[in-house]
């Protein structure tokens, strides 16, 4: 028990001990504390005395040079107000010298209208006498001169264009026959005029009545089949096809002569050579197209494009077979092309194909030229030959290659014996020539010549004059090319003239 009591005696005076020390230790930690604080604080007033020294001083600074740039700002204010008065000044100068000739311009405007007025005024007045003693007015006096000019220049005028055209047509027409013969020379192409009718010999008239058949059943599936008359008459051994389309024509002659080879004629035989026939035909049409580039040396042509050239050979246009007339314009075109300094290529290519639209303008609607055009532009044929579909059609072609293919196509189509046409078309057309020159004031007859390709206008020589009958012609000419259509050229000649006579007694 002593010994617990003096445990327990001793650890409280251990922790009393133990708190005084821990009082002490914390007093002096705190007294050292302060005093760093007080350090810092002192330290820190100091700098702060420093600082605001020197913001002082900066914004003494400062305000001294805003001080020096105020007055430097007043400074130049100042000048530049001295120097907008003096400008001020000088415009208002200016002004005033601009008002006083201003005025003075007016001034003398006024007088110079004055001056006018006087001048007019003087001027009537001789006028008036001048027509007073003249018996004429002045519009009366002018027309006189202005006629009596015109009558005495117009004669030198007339002179002067017929000299010039003369001239000039002259040269122009001696070159271009040069051209144009030996064009000619050099392309020698058959001239085949086809009707539509196409004849088959038979080996014996036993064999009309086999095609014809019992009751015509024979006959009449021919025709059926084939879309042609079948003309069967007193002609020994020759039966007739009659159609307008070369094509079905063709169809019906093999397929006849098929018939009559086997001899076993009978429908069932006929629509099996019909069939034949067609298929015949359509390597018959290829053919033809390929010996026709072959022939020209062209080449890059589509193959279809070929086989629709191929069908030319079937299509006739005045009676002239349309794949040879094509074969010559093309032939022409190149030759001209290498004289004149055109693209021979261009010229050759759009000759042969310048009438493919022929070939199907029975099956599509138009006119040939807008649908050949249309099937090159598809076969992707450039512009250049395209356009030669259009342009052997157009009176003005606007490229030197479609002004050569109209002129090879205007001379192939007028060949003699080239094309057929019948009486009736051709007088149709020659009363329409007439009457188109007759409507013309001061026409009196009109007489057209030479098959159609020139026609003699007389005029009355108190009503047309040289200047005016020289017009004439030009009009004349000029309506026939709008007007009308014609082959080639056509000669336009006028006929003035006047004959007095007299008798002596």
């Amino acid at each position: 028990m002593f010994y617990i009591i003096t445990g327990i005696g001793a650890l409280a005076v251990g922790l009393l001990v133990g708190y005084l020390i821990r009082q002490q230790v914390g007093s002096s930690r705190a007294n050292s504390a302060e005093q760093r604080a007080e350090k810092m604080l002192a330290e820190a007033k100091t700098k702060e005395g420093d600082i605001v020294l020197k913001a002082k001083e900066s914004a003494l600074k400062i305000l001294d040079e805003a001080k020096r740039d105020e007055e430097n700002r007043r400074k130049d204010l100042k000048e530049h107000q001295v120097r907008l008065e003096k400008r001020e000044t000088l415009f208002d100068q200016k002004l005033l010298e601009l008002q006083e000739k201003h005025q003075k311009l007016q001034d003398k405007a006024a007088q110079i209208e004055q001056i006018k007025t006087d001048i007019q005024i003087i001027k009537d007045d001789q006028e008036r006498k001048l027509e007073e003693l003249g018996g004429m007015s002045r519009d009366d006096a002018r027309e006189l001169l202005l006629a009596k000019v015109e009558k005495d220049a117009q004669e030198d005028i007339m002179a002067r264009i017929k000299k010039v055209q003369e001239l000039g047509a002259e040269d122009v027409a001696v070159y271009a026959r040069s051209i144009i013969a030996d064009a000619m020379s050099r392309c020698a192409m058959s001239v085949i005029s086809e009707n539509t009718t196409t004849s088959i010999p038979l080996p014996s008239d036993e064999m009309k009545g086999r095609i014809i058949g019992k009751e015509g059943r024979n006959i009449r599936t021919i025709e059926s089949l084939t879309g042609v008359d079948i003309i069967i008459d007193d002609t020994p051994q020759m039966i007739t096809l009659s159609g307008f389309s070369l094509i079905r024509r063709q169809v019906a002659k093999l397929a006849i002569e098929k018939l009559l080879k086997d001899g076993r004629i009978h429908p069932g035989r006929v629509e099996e050579y019909v069939e034949q026939a067609k298929q015949e035909l359509a390597g018959e049409i290829k053919k033809a197209g390929e010996d026709s580039i072959f022939a020209l040396g062209v080449t890059g042509l589509d193959p279809k494009l070929v086989q629709i050239l191929g069908r030319l050979k079937f299509r006739t246009s005045f009676g002239q077979n349309a794949l040879l007339h094509s074969m010559e314009v093309a032939y022409l075109a190149s030759f001209l092309a290498a004289e004149l300094g055109a693209d021979v290529n261009i010229c050759k290519k759009g000759g042969l194909l310048h009438d493919i639209g022929k070939a199907v303008d029975h099956e599509v609607q138009g006119g040939h030229p807008q649908i050949g055009y249309e099937i090159l532009k598809k076969f992707n044929m450039p512009e250049e030959i395209a356009y030669q579909c259009i342009a052997h059609h157009e009176d003005a072609p606007r490229t030197l290659e479609g002004v050569v293919v109209k002129i090879a196509d205007a001379i192939s189509a007028s060949r003699p014996g080239a094309r057929s046409d019948s009486a009736e078309r051709y007088l149709q057309r020659i009363s329409e020539l007439e009457n188109l020159a007759l409507s013309f004031p001061g026409v009196e007859k009109a007489y057209a010549i030479q098959a159609g390709r020139e026609i003699r206008v007389f005029v009355s020589p108190d009503e047309v004059d040289d200047l005016r009958a020289f017009n004439t012609a030009k009009n004349i000419a000029k309506k026939i090319e709008d007007d009308l259509n014609y082959p080639g050229d056509l000669k336009v000649t006028l006929i003035r003239e006047k004959r007095i006579i007299e008798y002596a007694h």
